[in-house]
């Protein structure tokens, strides 16, 4: 079921690469937990491919002929998110015109994956602790219970053990939704699944837009394989679209692929460097200057944003957070004003 470097397990046509021994033990996780009901938590950094690991599990399960729904948690407007995920009766509140079912009934005797569970409100997270403890949801506007077999799979790129000891997270329900939990590694620490992967893309968008053979230079390989990938697989899916929409040439180089200038050397993802951010940082604590962490929080913000000339997606991406997230901080700094701000 894995893969072997002549020929990748690549899993349909989304992208996840079993060719890295670290990614080779994600498979072996996957295709160990699949067959059970168990609910699990996906960890790993934005862009890892989380929602394609729970759509593998439920594709192995018995509930593979089921429904597979997938919920971004962050897309949830507060104010809906209960509606949302459990469903109204009709009248229940002003707009609810019909009786509508929540994403839980409707993925009734499937899957329910809900992406970045960490952005739910202390609230939601007390109500789904009661749908997962009863195995029922009640429609908001109703008194009448309905029995659901679901099996949840959940996933999030923030540090749960963080986010419990600040308060902002249910310790009853973490234990609840991480019955077996499966981490997916940063795209820059399984560097053999990178090739198959862009060889992936490349011919994914060659097809998409009618284009005919297009091969990448080997110096272009040693590039993306040099490179930290922030975003990880969506950022070199949005590399390699890029650099055919670009590029008319056959045979792509380095220069096709616009990738910033810096590499896994010297980008200090894993360690930072002596002289710089972490110094910088610990010099303004000492002095004791007012507003450090919005300060710093906003040169991240700007910095990124700047960088990725106003892309929302690609500045989420290179930070490792939602672009919800972004959005309100965009807000906060008053770079998102008036109608850019709604959308």
């Amino acid at each position: 079921m894995v893969g072997s470097q002549t020929n990748p397990r690549i899993i349909a046509a989304s992208a996840i690469v079993f060719e890295d021994p670290k990614s080779r033990e994600v498979a072996r996780q996957i295709e160990c937990l699949a067959p059970s009901d168990a609910n699990i938590l996906i960890v790993g950094e934005t862009g890892t491919g989380k929602e394609l690991a729970a759509r593998r599990l439920h594709d192995l399960s018995r509930r593979k002929s089921q429904p597979f729904v997938a919920v971004n948690c962050a897309s949830l407007c507060e104010s809906l998110a209960e509606s949302e995920l459990f469903g109204h009766q009709r009248g229940a509140f002003t707009g609810a015109h019909v009786t509508t079912a929540g994403w839980f009934e409707i993925a009734n005797n499937g899957t329910l994956f809900l992406d970045e569970i960490g952005e739910l409100s202390l609230n939601l997270q007390c109500k789904l602790l009661r749908v997962l403890q009863q195995r029922e949801v009640v429609r908001v506007g109703s008194r009448q219970a309905i029995p659901i077999d679901v099996r949840l799979i959940t996933a999030t790129n923030v540090n749960v053990d963080k986010a419990m000891a600040a308060g902002k997270f249910r310790e009853d329900l973490f234990y609840r939704i991480k019955v077996a939990s499966i981490s997916l590694p940063p795209l820059r620490e399984r560097t053999r699944d990178i090739e198959p992967l862009a060889r992936h893309f490349l011919k994914t968008y060659t097809e998409k837009l009618g284009m005919g053979r297009v091969e990448l230079a080997e110096a272009a390989v040693r590039k993306l394989e040099s490179y930290p990938w922030p975003g990880n697989i969506r950022e070199l899916e949005n590399v390699i679209h890029y650099a055919l929409l670009v590029s008319k040439a056959r045979l792509l180089t380095p220069d096709d692929l616009n990738l910033p200038a810096f590499t896994s050397e010297n980008s200090g993802l894993t360690t930072a460097q002596p002289g710089s951010i972490q110094t910088a940082i610990a010099a303004a604590i000492d002095e004791q200057r007012p507003n450090i962490f919005e300060d710093v929080t906003r040169s991240l913000i700007t910095i990124a944003y700047e960088k990725s000339q106003g892309n929302q997606v690609r500045a989420a991406s290179l930070l490792g957070i939602s672009r919800n997230t972004l959005r309100s901080h965009l807000a906060k700094l008053g770079i998102l004003k008036g109608r850019s701000a709604r959308q």
